[in-house]
């Protein structure tokens, strides 16, 4: 190359910004290596597989000619390029596809890898339809054992606000001993204010919480003519039972 005159005009009109000589020198750079790759791959000599290929497409993609047998005995028997095959032309137009096997794997051998495929697929969703199952459940068990503990935290303190109505009603009437012993709350119970490590105070008896409920219900009711779910004492059993809507907290929601 000739030397560059730096008094040229030519050479004052380039463009000088910082920066753009990088650049330049990369784009060429780039540019000679795709040059490189395309002569490389011109002068390359093509394996025999790939000639192979190329003349086999050459030959799928061009049509029968009369040079063929069986293109001639077809046209004996009356077919004509591009007609259906058939007596009423119902038939194909084009040849069946060739299916050419290349690899050097058994027969079968890709229908096999297919269907494992497809059945490790399967397994991956079956497996994940039974994880999304599972957390389900655990979850729908965990709302069961919530709902419950709240349903037998708020049982066990209608019973102890019975226990405490039972007693204040007895000692009116001058009852000094309960009816049962767990109609009335023992005096240490009174003080304690964790209800989650209180002992359970009905160990004496065999009867669940519920039914020490309903029974301490049904006490208050025929012999004070009290209801604990509407916080009355009425007159008498009438008064009760005309005003009164039931004996349990679901009649009175």
């Amino acid at each position: 190359d000739e030397e560059e005159d730096y008094m040229s005009d030519l050479f004052i009109k380039q463009d000088v910004r910082p920066g753009l000589p990088m650049v330049r020198r990369v784009k060429e750079a780039i540019q000679k290596e795709e040059k490189q790759k395309e002569a490389n791959e011109k002068n390359r000599q093509k394996s025999i597989k790939e000639e192979e290929k190329e003349r086999r497409e050459l030959v799928l993609k061009s049509a029968l000619g009369n040079e063929n047998k069986g293109f001639a005995l077809l046209q004996k028997m009356g077919y004509k390029s591009g007609q259906a095959l058939g007596k009423s032309g119902e038939g194909i137009v084009e040849p069946i596809p060739l299916s050419i096997k290349t690899g050097l794997s058994g027969l079968g051998h890709e229908e096999l890898k297919k269907r494992k495929a497809e059945e490790k697929l399967e397994n991956y969703r079956q497996k994940l339809h039974m994880k999304k199952q599972a957390n389900e459940q655990a979850a729908d068990q965990f709302r069961i054992r919530f709902k419950t503990k709240q349903e037998e935290r708020k049982m066990e303190g209608d019973l102890r606000k019975s226990q405490r109505a039972c007693q204040q009603l007895d000692m009116q009437k001058d009852i000094d001993v309960p009816k049962e012993t767990w109609f009335w709350i023992e005096p240490e119970e009174e003080d304690k204010k964790d209800e989650e490590d209180k002992e359970d105070e009905c160990t004496s008896s065999d009867l669940s919480v519920s039914e020490k409920l309903d029974i301490l219900t049904a006490y208050l009711r025929e012999e004070h003519f009290y209801c604990i779910w509407c916080g009355t004492t009425y007159e008498d059993s009438e008064d009760l039972s005309s005003n009164c809507p039931g004996d349990s907290a679901a009649d009175h929601d």
